[in-house]
């Protein structure tokens, strides 16, 4: 359902080319949609990826002047990953804030950026951080799975850093969060598609069960989803929070709101993030100049399986043959992986920050055309 009416609204767009600053927007921008606390990510100390000097020696004054406090998740690790590419463009694929994209034009002065986000509020931010950068900054209100239609010609690089932001859970009215009561909304982009009220209220009972059990909540998926549509209608997030409570055994609820993973799995069928994601990454790859790398910075085991299977893909050339014989398939890999595996967050940043706790990054890099 929610696939089908959020691809009908994704042709709105706007596109703005930062010159000067917008109104000051106060939140701040992270990512994730699973970990501790409630779901997003934000400080981190020294990256796991060698280089020198610190980008964010000099940031022009940014770093230290912006009242804009935005440090997202893997910082460090990201300037370290696009350092070698060519100059010229890269994607910000979810801009947020601003706060990847001000790391990476702050350490090299021969890329622009174009920056996109479905949140107005989150590209109202993203404005004002960016706004010292002029013309080499551009957003575009647009979801990722667009990179086609919103912009052309060549990719330096494309960076996705998925989830949920922590304006978007902080902020009662988005509906984000089982701990503040709202209406039940969920949308990042609400100006489009269905509400997860819409979703709780309307979808079959089999369908919240998948969904449920897609997320983690295993055999007590079928439990929630008949307590969800027996309690109908549902239109607030304290009511949903507390069908779901009273629908699992005490000792579940011991280890943690059980409404956690529930929230979860309705956010990301509102928002279609996997169908999303599996858009946008083939043709962010195919773009890509060669030297050019795409990054993912995924927070939930489906986002990252996803972008490990898109990889794979990459990587061999979409072969088929037994991995243990040589290819006779004809199949020609254009790209590779920057490292083996994924890189998550220092123990010091995850000590800090325990919303770091389900970060994810993996590379590649396109070593040849097509």
């Amino acid at each position: 359902m929610s696939g089908d009416r959020t691809r009908q609204n994704r042709g709105r767009r706007q596109t703005m080319t930062l010159t000067t600053p917008a109104a000051r927007a106060r939140w701040t921008m992270c990512s994730s949609s699973t970990g501790a606390e409630e779901d997003h990510s934000t400080l981190f100390p020294l990256g796991r990826l060698d280089f020198t000097p610190s980008p964010f020696a000099s940031f022009e004054g940014l770093q230290m002047a912006h009242p804009f406090a935005h440090t997202p998740v893997l910082s460090q690790e990201v300037v370290a990953l696009f350092a070698p590419v060519p100059p010229g463009v890269l994607v910000d694929a979810t801009v947020g804030g601003g706060g990847h994209s001000a790391a990476l034009l702050g350490a090299r002065s021969d890329i622009k950026i174009i920056g996109l986000d479905r949140d107005e509020t989150a590209l109202n931010a993203a404005r004002e951080r960016l706004a010292p950068f002029g013309n080499r900054a551009t957003l575009i209100h647009a979801t990722f799975a667009q990179i086609d239609e919103v912009t052309t010609g060549p990719l330096s690089g494309v960076l996705f850093d998925l989830g949920v932001s922590s304006a978007q859970l902080d902020q009662a009215e988005r509906g984000f969060s089982y701990r503040l009561d709202a209406s039940l909304d969920m949308r990042m982009d609400q100006s489009a598609g269905p509400t997860a009220a819409e979703m709780v209220n309307e979808l079959p009972e089999a369908t919240l069960a998948r969904l449920f059990r897609e997320n983690g909540e295993g055999r007590l998926a079928g439990r929630i989803a008949h307590a969800v549509v027996a309690a109908r209608p549902l239109t607030s997030t304290a009511q949903l929070a507390d069908v779901v409570s009273r629908a699992v055994p005490a000792a579940v609820r011991r280890r943690g709101h059980p409404a956690k993973r529930v929230f979860q799995a309705l956010r990301i069928e509102v928002n279609d993030e996997l169908g999303q994601l599996e858009a946008a990454l083939p043709p962010a790859l195919d773009r890509l100049v060669v030297g050019g790398r795409c990054a993912v910075i995924s927070y939930h085991s489906g986002e990252d399986r996803l972008t490990k299977r898109v990889f794979a893909d990459a990587t061999t050339g979409g072969c088929t043959c037994p991995p243990t014989l040589p290819c006779v398939c004809g199949a020609r890999a254009h790209h590779e992986l920057v490292f083996r595996g994924s890189h998550q967050p220092s123990p010091e940043e995850r000590e800090r920050n325990p919303r770091a706790e389900s970060a994810r990054l993996r590379a590649i890099s396109r070593i040849e055309a097509a």
